[in-house]
């Protein structure tokens, strides 16, 4: 006679021998069919922000008229002295794709060396900087959570090279009263290696002090920074989760 403590277990095996396969499979909804493109090509369904023929996604962040950055020939665009610019779209939750272009020319070093930044909802910055022998504080290396989370791995690439961030952006939730609920996350890939894993974002990434934990109520746009050094940046694509 089996003991019953092996009786018991056995009991959920049997049950699932009965099981018929078909009744764990679900035919309803069918997902959306999505091209995916290909290297050179956003998918099917992407919101593209820049393709490399003008700016009318964007706009000067300090005064709101036409973002004026400067166009080259090879389909990039380059920061100038004359702001950062954001989109006129506001985003909740998206995948991003960016690339992005640090000057071949070394001047500077630290934080002083290819600055820039892709903040999401103006507020939730991932950094942008020449992290190639560039010794700087770890949460503010490229593909950091600025200030709040440094990289797995520092996956740079030399300057004047093109490198590429792809980004998982879920934004955080808060109540009517501008508290918040959920902590959002990202998930970077940096040159294809992953930097940030489902990182929780702890609140607004700061130049000083510790997160704003608040709802400020900024508008969900994508910013890109001017930091006085010419990055460049191409293939700016996205798609709303």
């Amino acid at each position: 006679m089996r003991p019953l403590f092996f009786v018991l277990l056995s009991l959920p095996l049997l049950a699932q021998e009965k099981m018929k396969p078909e009744m764990t499979e679900f035919w309803e909804p069918v997902p959306e069919i999505v091209d995916p493109g290909n290297s050179s090509t956003p998918p099917s369904d992407a919101i593209i922000l820049f393709d490399g023929s003008d700016l009318s996604q964007w706009t000067s962040v300090s005064n709101g008229e036409a973002a004026h950055w400067t166009i080259n020939p090879d389909g990039s665009m380059t920061v100038n002295k004359k702001g950062g610019i954001e989109t006129k779209e506001e985003f909740g939750s998206i995948q991003l794709h960016i690339e992005w272009k640090t000057p071949q020319k070394i001047e500077g070093k630290g934080q002083g060396r290819g600055n820039s930044g892709v903040f999401f909802q103006k507020v939730y910055e991932v950094q942008v900087l020449d992290s190639y022998n560039n010794i700087t504080y770890s949460n503010g290396q490229a593909a950091s959570i600025y200030k709040q989370s440094l990289p797995l791995v520092n996956a740079s690439r030399p300057p004047g090279e093109w490198q590429t961030y792809d980004i998982i952006f879920n934004e955080p939730e808060y109540d009517e009263k501008g508290n918040r609920l959920k902590k959002g996350t990202l998930t970077v890939f940096h040159n294809g290696v992953l930097v940030q894993n489902n990182t929780e974002i702890q609140g607004t990434t700061e130049y000083r002090g510790h997160p704003n934990l608040r709802n400020i109520k900024t508008p969900k746009k994508l910013l890109l920074q001017e930091h006085s050094n010419p990055v460049s940046f191409r293939n700016i694509w996205l798609r709303k989760l």
